[in-house]
């Protein structure tokens, strides 16, 4: 096993500004349209803001879409489908957007006829999320240094290159586990970050099951 990275791992920070889009919904027909028609900073904010915002918290599916319909529209049960919605398995936030549309018009075709449309004041704003990513102090060349940045960083540097790493290229992979097996080949740590499901995991809770595994992985080595 190598040791010595040739490229160290950069950590790096989110900072998330929201933006008001102007697009609102009354109804179920609306936020279809509104999904329909969002990009992919819009589906991010709706979908992923309860991660970061409630990261003290197990995340348990919740989306604003999901909230909205339950709490103001009161359709409990599409509320219940939407939540339902696990966005861990969608690689992309076009799918994501998908999976969201899907349910919704499959809603309206099992239930035609009058629309409940909400009072005014109590429509769906569409919000978009603006991303930036700044450098930290933190740079790790090596497990044991890879660790202790990793205890230092702050829980937006987590939740940047677990979650929002998994929605761009290459899909579905984070950045800690695509470092392990590109410097290092470690196929081992790989596999078992790669199979984290880091959406059962408070950001903390995250935080500390990664370290244990490389802190295994270095015990490991050392007694080979």
């Amino acid at each position: 096993m190598e040791t010595t990275a040739r490229e160290p791992f950069k950590f790096c920070a989110r900072l998330t500004l929201a933006e008001v889009t102007g697009r609102k919904a009354a109804n179920i027909t609306g936020l279809l349209e509104g999904i329909k028609a969002a990009d992919d900073a819009i589906i991010y904010h709706h979908t992923h803001r309860y991660i970061k915002q409630f990261h003290h918290l197990v995340p348990e599916g919740a989306n604003d879409f999901a909230y909205w319909v339950t709490n103001t529209v009161q359709a409990d049960r599409l509320g219940e489908e939407l939540t339902s919605i696990d966005i861990v398995q969608y690689h992309s936030l076009a799918d994501i957007r998908g999976a969201f549309v899907k349910m919704l018009e499959w809603h309206i075709v099992k239930n035609p006829g009058p629309m409940r449309t909400v009072a005014p004041g109590r429509e769906f704003h569409f919000m978009r999320a603006i991303r930036f990513s700044l450098p930290t102090e933190y740079s790790a060349g090596d497990y044991a240094g890879f660790i202790e940045c990793l205890r230092n960083v702050s829980a937006s540097s987590l939740y940047l290159h677990v979650f929002e790493a998994r929605l761009r290229p290459p899909y579905g992979v984070d950045d800690f586990s695509h470092w392990f097996e590109t410097q290092f080949h470690d196929a081992e740590v790989h596999k078992q970050l790669s199979r984290l499901d880091p959406y059962s995991y408070t950001l903390e809770g995250l935080r500390q099951r990664i370290i244990r595994v490389i802190e295994k992985r270095l015990a490991e080595a050392s007694r080979a």
